[in-house]
């Protein structure tokens, strides 16, 4: 019984570390209005590997869908979002 609940959990374990790996998940810019040929290589982009962008909430709810499994953003997210518009990352 040791043998099989220790398996289980190994097998648990390596699910959760393939999931997140597997999901590498896009970073934040600061540029709400894209031009030129920045906007032509997010346009060439599919929408789930975009960048998050402050104000731009079709894109990073489906974004966060994907990678979080659901459309809410957590606190942090708030965050991130100001502090990329303020820097400019």
């Amino acid at each position: 019984m040791k043998k099989w609940t220790f398996a289980l959990l190994v097998a648990a374990g390596l699910t959760f570390l393939c999931s997140t790996v597997a999901a590498q998940e896009p970073g934040w810019s600061g540029n709400v209005i894209a031009l030129g040929q920045q906007r032509a290589r997010i346009e060439a982009t599919p929408i789930i590997y975009r960048n998050y962008r402050p104000f731009h909430f079709y894109g990073n709810t489906v974004r966060r869908r994907h990678y979080h499994g659901t459309p809410l953003p957590r606190p942090n997210e708030f965050v991130r979002g100001s502090t990329s518009l303020v820097v400019g990352r």
